[in-house]
């Protein structure tokens, strides 16, 4: 994923991590893994993490050191059903925020394998 601005990284994350969250907290299988007083701040780590991850800003790094995403998640139940649940409203947060093809691609794959690594039950 290639942009030819560091603002445009953040942005892009910055729409698409508010979409999915918009629907974290209302969706009844994966709202109640997030404490209602930390939307934000999980809104927050995502997106940074996401920023860093494709090449922008090291921010997360700075504050939260290595993700360490199995480890950050493992006091979570995640079974198939919460992976699919995860990547449709990542997918409908990609669409909402008219996430550019080629990139959406590129997220797809992505999240899959990221969705897929975090199980940690059937």
């Amino acid at each position: 994923m290639s942009f030819d601005d560091p603002a445009q990284i953040e942005e892009l994350f910055t729409k698409l991590t508010a979409a999915f969250y918009r629907r974290v907290r209302t969706d009844d299988l994966i709202g109640p893994m997030y404490p209602e007083d930390d939307f934000e701040g999980a809104e927050e780590r995502l997106r940074d993490f996401l920023i860093y991850r494709f090449g922008g800003s090291d921010r997360y790094i700075q504050e939260r050191g290595h993700p360490r995403l199995r480890m950050r998640h493992a006091p979570f139940k995640i079974g198939v059903a919460e992976r699919d649940r995860w990547l449709e409203m990542m997918s409908a947060a990609m669409e909402e925020s008219e996430v550019p093809g080629e990139i959406a691609l590129e997220l797809k794959v992505f999240f899959d394998q990221v969705a897929e690594f975090m199980r940690n039950d059937e």
